[in-house]
Order: structure tokens, then sequence, then C-alpha cells
């Protein structure tokens, strides 16, 4: 009999990596040049993490998706009018900032209230999908976090499958050192995984899919409620691009070991 499962998947949204992302301090602290301009994109690691849910509650019926989302509502409300057209969910928001500058514990506090106000949810079903990392709060500590408020101690990270078993348990795949992986099993839920890129391709586009959604993304946005995310006590000493360096020598017939020597004695010098 196919397990039942509750699935919120944390996530939200960040400016399209092709964008070239200049930091700037402003009177609140680090920020990006003209953020609220930037073109954005849901998290790549929440993509997939997206994604693996659906394909879970697609493959046990009776399963429900949220999404679950802290980020400015004008810009969700831009992304998610794609998103909405790939996988089935329900929305919740969370309208505050999105920026990467911003303190993990007051983001998962937030995250927690929300799931924790979530009208029908079953934590006994629970599993709290998410990405392993982020392209803003990729600390990589906001979903532990967040599992911890929940009372969620079975936490698997660096996720690339989930194995249903007939008898409600799974074995979860999860990336180790080495390029290789260490298969777990866990009895049931509730639990905490925190996905890689997986295994699964981007869906394509589904009005239909899409049409069911707005049907809850619209009235979820205009009841967003604002996010108490301060940084209080927050500092950066500086915020700076990455230097660029390309020092370049052409040279022939040098022994393997020099080019070493000279490589290591680069690196030790920066």
């Amino acid at each position: 009999m196919p397990s039942v499962f509750h699935i919120v998947v944390c996530g939200s949204i960040v400016p399209d990596p092709l964008q070239t992302l200049e930091p700037i301090t402003t009177p609140t602290g680090p920020a990006l040049k003209n953020e609220l301009m930037l073109p954005a994109v849901l998290d790549p690691w929440a993509w997939h993490a997206l994604f693996e849910a659906a394909n879970l509650a697609k493959n046990n019926p009776g399963s429900k998706v949220w999404l679950v989302a802290l980020g400015p509502k004008a810009k969700l409300q831009q992304v998610m009018m794609s998103v909405a057209q790939k996988a089935p969910f329900e929305l919740v928001v969370i309208d505050g900032p999105a920026s990467g500058f911003t303190e993990s514990a007051e983001v998962a506090s937030e995250l927690a209230a929300a799931i924790t106000s979530i009208a029908g949810l079953d934590k006994t079903k629970l599993l709290l999908f998410g990405g392993w990392e982020s392209a803003s709060r990729g600390a990589g500590t906001t979903l532990p976090m967040v599992g911890e408020r929940l009372g969620i101690t079975d936490q698997f990270q660096g996720v690339d499958q989930i194995s249903v078993q007939p008898d409600g348990s799974f074995e979860v795949l999860e990336r180790i050192e080495g390029g290789k992986h260490q298969v777990s099993t866990c009895a049931g839920a509730p639990a905490l995984l925190g996905w890689a890129t997986g295994n699964l391709p981007e869906p394509p586009n589904n009005p239909q899919v899409g049409m069911a959604n707005m049907r809850t993304l619209m009235p979820a946005l205009q009841k967003a409620k604002p996010a108490k995310v301060t940084n209080t006590g927050l500092a950066y000493a500086s915020v700076a691009l990455p230097k660029q360096r390309r020092e370049t020598r052409i040279v022939k017939d040098m022994p393997a070991d020099e080019i070493a020597q000279e490589i290591v004695a680069w690196i030790r010098a920066d």
C-alpha cells in the first residue's frame, strides 16, 4: 500500500545566475546593487527539491506538496508564474528579504513558524525538503535549523535519491566524500532531506497544472505575513567580489616537477 506524505519544500528566489552581481554597503548593511531590478529565479537547489517532492507525491496517492518561500512577494509573484506550470503544490509566502545577507537562525525561525501554521499539515507524515546548498543562503545551516525547531532529528544532506519501501520506510542516497554515495534507511516520516541535484529532469510546462496552482497562488501572496528578519547583531567586515587573476606563461619542455613546484608556490603566495 502506498504511503501518504505531507511534503514541505523550503525554497526562495535568487538573482538569475547569468546576471553580474555587485555587492554594496547600505545604511542597513550589505546588499546587492539594484537587487530589486535583477531578474529572479527559484533557487536551483530548491528546484530539485520541488521536482523530487512532486514526483514522490505522484507515486504515493494522497500525498500533498507545499512550497514555503521567504522573499519579497512582488518578486515571488513574478517567479511563481513560471514555477506554477512545473509541478502541483500549494504556496505559503512569508514577505521578507531574499538576500544572502541574512542570519540563518532568524530565517529558520520564520520558516518553522510558517510550516507550523499550515492548516491540515500532519507532522507524523511530514517530509521536509529543501536545498542542500543555496545560491543565496549557502551556509548550509538554515534547513537543519528549521528541522530542529520542528523536532525533526532524522536529517539527511546531499541527497540524490529516495526510495520508499512497502512498509513506509525509505532508503536515502546521500553524497559523501570521494565521489561516493552512502545508503541510509529511515523508518519513516518525519524526516528532513537536503537535496543535491537528484536525478530527475526538469518537468515540462503543463498549463493545466499552472491553472490549478493559480487558484491558491494569488490568495497566498495577498495574505503573506511580513517576516521579522532584522539581522540584529549581524555585522560584516567587508563585502567584495572575488578577485580575478590571470597570469599566463608559455614554457616548452618544462619538467612536471618544476611545474608542480611553481603552482604550489603561487598558491602559497596568494
